[in-house]
């Protein structure tokens, strides 16, 4: 029963998730179809303009008038460069090109050639598609230039859309664009030139016996596809170029659709598996009251192997303690400092570790409830709490060491916007209400964004704790800019008893267990390395103010001050 059980929410599951990615899929298609069919219908508006614009230039009709064309040419090749156009060709009456962006199509008679007598036929600017010898199209503009009535000569500008079709191969999807009349002109698959959509997909090798069993069963649970392209389904999207009638196509591969399909099975039949494995262990009970004798023989066995542990870490510990004994005065000042900084390590990470906490008991309540993308922005939130950590870690061993040396343009609002983030889990659990009154405007100083978020943590957390005995707990934060730029702290609690002895390394108020006494002055180093100060004062109508002043990027200021 519950194979079968598994069986149908497989197949289910299957078929609702492969509808929904294909239909995702397809979105995208048409999004990059539309993008793409911009792009064409604007290179095409911009070189349709130019023919207009020369057949009017007096100096290419003086000269055509003349028969001067010394430096009509490199006037042309000059306008080339300014307007992005492939070729520019200037004709004479007589069909004779007589300037040219190429100089090797000088002096060549283009009198038969549809872009002339077109131009010459129309008064208006004609758009001509060509097959080139090469198998693939040219796409020009042509326009007579007149004098008066009396047409001069032509100009013909090429336009370059190939180019397009080398973007289009840099994506997985085979596109196409198809004229008026359903002629494929532009194609990432060079065979499918020249051809109509029906015959260009008739193009493929013949699939052996095992190619079209394994295409059976990639295939087994998807839809129908829309054509196969290279031997593969694909989902066909087109869309309408506003131009002439024409239209692009593409084809997608269904690959992202069964990767992330297959993904979510994967998860089902886990769980399944999990609950199968459920059953076989109440079913063999018997078998696990025989492995319970040899659990305990093994528990013997490593109470004996402890014993032996204890017995060399206490010889190691002699060993220790005597070299210990022959320390000097130098090693025992490095010792003092190992064990400051290691307690600095510890305040610093008890904010991530317990944001960390709060985001995986989340994600497990999200699993249970197979809400799994959620669950995986949890996960995500763990990983960036882990590299905050690392960062973090490595920050504080440069406390010893001059600061500034990654130091960077940076905004405080953003800042204040990642630490309050960061606390969010423990200002809701402290009910606190935070009030941010910040300038619409960047705040742009120059330091660590890890050491600037580690001061805006001390801060907050102090007011935090300063506000826990209070009936509407509050905190303000301001951040506001002149000659320095300024962030401001205030809480409403009983503010501070002993100012003098606050940035003292371990002086603390809050009882054993909840604090070290290092967060101000660690904070008050990271201001003094970013060229700052960090001020406190007690507010007149209750509570405490924290006032941290950094350099305004781009404004000098006296360090020392």
């Amino acid at each position: 029963m519950l194979v079968a059980v598994a069986l149908v929410s497989t197949w289910f599951l299957n078929a609702f998730l492969s509808e929904s990615f294909t239909e995702s899929t397809r979105n995208r298609a048409e999004l990059r179809l539309v993008l793409y069919s911009g792009n064409i219908q604007s290179e095409l508006q911009r070189n349709s303009v130019v023919p207009l614009l020369l057949a009017r230039d007096p100096d290419l009709i003086s000269a055509l008038r003349e028969g001067s064309f010394a430096t009509t040419s490199q006037r042309l090749i000059d306008l080339q460069s300014e307007i992005g156009a492939a070729t520019i060709e200037l004709l004479d009456n007589a069909g004779r090109v007589v300037a040219a962006t190429d100089r090797n199509q000088l002096g060549k008679s283009r009198n038969s050639e549809a872009a002339f007598v077109e131009a010459r036929r129309s008064s208006d600017t004609a758009f001509l598609v060509q097959e080139l010898d090469s198998g693939g199209f040219g796409f020009s503009f042509a326009r007579s230039v007149r004098q008066g009535s009396e047409v001069v000569g032509v100009v013909i500008v090429g336009a370059d859309l190939t180019k397009f079709e080398r973007s289009w191969a840099g994506f997985a999807d085979a596109v196409a664009l198809m004229d008026s009349s359903g002629r494929v002109i532009l194609a990432t698959e060079p065979r499918w030139r020249g051809r109509s959509l029906e015959e260009a997909l008739a193009l493929r090798d013949a699939p052996s016996a095992i190619a079209r069993a394994l295409r059976v069963t990639a295939d087994w649970a998807q839809s129908p596809p829309d054509a196969f392209v290279r031997g593969e389904a694909v989902l066909q999207s087109e869309v309408r170029v506003p131009f002439r009638g024409w239209r692009l196509v593409s084809f997608t591969r269904y690959d992202s659709v069964r990767e992330s399909v297959n993904a979510a099975l994967a998860l089902l039949l886990t769980g399944f598996a999990l609950l199968l494995a459920l059953v076989f262990y109440i079913v063999s009970r018997r078998a696990w009251s025989q492995s319970a004798l040899f659990q305990q023989e093994s528990e013997e066995l490593r109470g004996l192997n402890a014993r032996l542990q204890r017995e060399i870490a206490a010889r190691v510990r002699v060993q220790k303690d005597l070299a210990v004994a022959e320390q000097t005065l130098a090693q025992s000042s490095k010792l003092a400092s190992l064990g400051e900084m290691s307690a600095s390590v510890s305040h610093e990470l008890n904010q991530p570790l317990a944001a960390m906490k709060t985001y995986l008991a989340g994600a497990r309540l999200l699993l249970k409830s197979k809400r799994s993308e959620e669950a995986l922005a949890s996960f995500q939130r763990i990983d960036d709490l882990i590299d905050r950590m690392g960062a973090i870690a490595r920050t504080l061993k440069s406390f010893a060491r001059k600061g500034g040396e990654a130091f960077a343009p940076i905004d405080l609002r953003t800042c204040l916007a990642d630490a309050l983030t960061m606390m969010e889990p423990m200002l809701r659990d402290s009910r606190v209400l935070v009030v941010r009154t910040v300038p619409p405007e960047p705040v742009m100083i120059r330091g660590d964004t890890v050491r600037v978020e580690q001061v805006i943590l001390n801060l907050v957390r102090n007011a935090v704790d300063a506000t826990c005995g209070v009936n509407s707990p509050q905190i303000d934060i301001i951040i506001s800019q002149g000659e320095t730029a300024k962030l401001t702290v205030r809480d409403n609690g009983e503010g501070i008893k002993n100012i003098d002895s606050l940035f003292e390394p371990f002086y603390t108020t809050k009882p054993a267990g909840k604090g070290v006494g290092l967060g101000l002055a660690i904070s008050s180093g990271i201001v003094s390395d970013h060229g700052g100060r960090l001020t406190a004062l007690n507010a007149p109508d209750g509570g405490a103010v924290f006032e941290v002043e950094f350099p305004r990027e781009g404004v000098q200021l006296d360090a020392a001050e």
